[in-house]
């Protein structure tokens, strides 16, 4: 598997076929000591997978006595120290960071990710989970199945990984005892097929010892299924979004000359070419693929994952966080929904806050209605809750400001997954996969849906028709404009509030405030063009107004007869 010679004889027909290859992305699980970091060590140094000079560091590193001696327990290499990198990791002898490593062989290329097993960096090892193809979890042959290895089970699995391998480890400890191994892969797989992987095998191994990762093991004789590379060679990949409908979020408008219009972005799943019928969401308008280009030149056919720029035969209007889906195969298109979020912010969850969705290349504002439930990461059952915290795992239902494209996340997990931002620091606090479920008929209804008062209704009572007075916070000047407006606004009889607040929990609550037929006059903190945008498209463009000057916008309202 040593690659280095055909490199050096034909570096460019060897580059030409190494990009040509499958990439297969995995992410090692376990509990705390199960020997991960050192299985993968192990995985990369059989394989050729280490550079001469981080051998020599780790084998230096391993002389020195780095971490505990029990771990290296007098062995030349300590292997958990090729992916245990933090200096705190060493010194404790666990994972805490993600640790990423590539290698290739022949035949694939690998991404994989060491995740900390420890609860309290169970946002780490969603992190490192999100993308992977096969979870490959570990239990240790002396201790049997831990609490902490049905966690994780349970969160790859949440997480929409297809594949589950279950290493059991440290054979050599238990005499290669082939009693141990069948009752572990009885217990420990029934468990896990429980939770709907697509696939869940099982393998012992020696870690410390090599046995069974790259080279078949004599003391084995009684298993004669694959070693761990083998399988990592022979697992499917990719096939979910290969058979996916097509979905194309559009990233950049690109027009270099009036001559050109074409739409970047990425393929999030299925196939696109030349001549589909598609349709422009948001708008629903139809049209046809005119041509797919890369910088190659143009191409017949773009699968998942290609980025591509696409023209269209027609002149219709596509904006970044629109998405190009197939006619007559279209994704749910929803402003409110359950989803599954693991909380990655030491602030916790307030419900009473707007934040932002990023979802494909579409960001709206957003605010989390309700916790319908959170899990327990020991007991796995869904217990009662009103907030989350750092680490936790709940169901939620989510509310956006404009609507979203998406397919369940089992389904896509490219249009089923989001992320939650603070709006103010920019920080992601939480990463969410949508679910099929429908909102809860209790929250699904709302004041809009049962209400039998109507605009005129309330524009008759009140006098007047909301609007939303929106007054970009540029200071005290800004301030003294928005507390004049809402003090002419009341002296000349109408229902008007002041709402001061962050840009996003602004753009909220005036959409609901105008929908009940109040001004609402809104110096909103950290305000951007996007939330401005939102609010515009909530409210309607009659009933939206940007305010530079207090008199300026009373005549705007009289004009537009918004007022009287």
């Amino acid at each position: 598997m040593n690659e280095h010679g055909e490199i050096e004889r034909d570096v460019e027909g060897w580059l030409a076929r190494h990009e040509q290859k499958q990439l297969l992305r995995f992410v090692t699980v376990g509990s705390v000591d199960d020997g991960k970091s050192t299985l993968i060590g192990r995985l990369l140094h059989d394989a050729n997978g280490v550079y001469d000079d981080q051998l020599a560091s780790v084998k230096r590193a391993s002389a020195r006595g780095a971490i505990h001696d029990s771990a290296n327990d007098g062995e030349e290499i300590d292997f958990s120290l090729f992916t245990d990198g933090l200096k705190a990791e060493r010194e404790q002898g666990i994972t805490i960071d993600v640790a990423y490593r590539y290698f290739t062989t022949p035949s694939r290329k690998y991404i994989l990710a060491d995740t900390p097993g420890h609860v309290q960096y169970t946002r780490n090892m969603a992190t490192g989970a999100s993308t992977a193809d096969v979870a490959l979890i570990l239990l240790d042959a002396r201790l049997g199945v831990q609490p902490q290895s049905r966690r994780h089970a349970y969160i790859a699995s949440l997480l929409g990984i297809p594949n589950l391998l279950v290493c059991v480890n440290k054979m050599d400890l238990v005499g290669y005892d082939p009693a141990v191994f069948d009752r572990l892969s009885e217990e420990f797989g029934g468990f896990a097929r429980r939770l709907g992987f697509r696939d869940v095998s099982t393998l012992p191994v020696s870690a410390r010892r090599g046995d069974n990762v790259v080279a078949r093991s004599r003391m084995t004789p009684w298993y004669d299924g694959p070693t761990l590379l083998e399988y990592l060679e022979r697992v499917p990949v990719g096939a979910a979004l290969d058979h996916a409908p097509m979905r194309f979020p559009v990233q950049l408008v690109l027009r270099p000359h009036l001559d050109y219009r074409g739409f970047a972005g990425q393929v999030a799943s299925g196939a696109l070419r030349p001549g589909d019928r598609v349709r422009v969401l948001p708008s629903r308008r139809e049209t046809t693929v005119r041509s797919i280009d890369a910088w190659s030149g143009e191409l017949p056919v773009a699968y998942a994952p290609m980025s591509v720029t696409v023209r269209l035969a027609d002149e219709v209007d596509v904006s970044r966080g629109d998405m190009l889906v197939p006619v007559g195969a279209e994704p749910r298109v929803v402003e409110r929904a359950v989803a599954d979020l693991v909380w990655m912010s030491e602030r916790p969850l307030d419900l009473r806050r707007a934040y932002l969705v990023k979802h494909t290349t579409r960001v709206v504002s957003a605010r989390i209605e309700r916790v319908l439930g959170r899990t327990d990461l020991e007991t796995l059952e869904t217990l009662p809750a009103e907030g989350m915290s750092l680490n936790d795992i709940g169901r939620v239902v989510l509310s956006c400001s404009r609507p979203l494209f998406v397919d369940a996340y089992g389904v896509n997990r490219v249009t089923g997954a989001f992320i939650v931002i603070d709006a103010l620091s920019n920080d992601t606090v939480a990463a969410g996969m949508l679910r099929d479920d429908a909102v809860p008929a209790a929250l699904a209804s709302g004041r809009r849906a049962t209400s039998q008062v109507d605009a005129w209704e309330r524009r008759r009572r009140l006098g007047h028709a909301g609007a939303a007075l929106w007054v970009p916070d540029t200071g005290e000047a800004a301030r003294a404009t928005a507390v004049a407006l809402e003090r002419a606004l009341f002296d000349a009889g109408v229902v008007a509030t002041l709402l001061e607040a962050e840009a996003g929990a602004a753009a909220l609550v005036a959409a609901g405030v105008v929908a009940a037929g109040v001004v609402a006059v809104c110096l909103a903190a950290g305000a951007s063009e996007a939330t401005a945008d939102a609010l515009r498209h909530d409210v309607g463009e009659d009933a939206f107004i940007r305010v530079e000057d207090a008199d300026e916008a009373l005549a705007t309202l009289r004009a537009r007869g918004l007022l009287g």
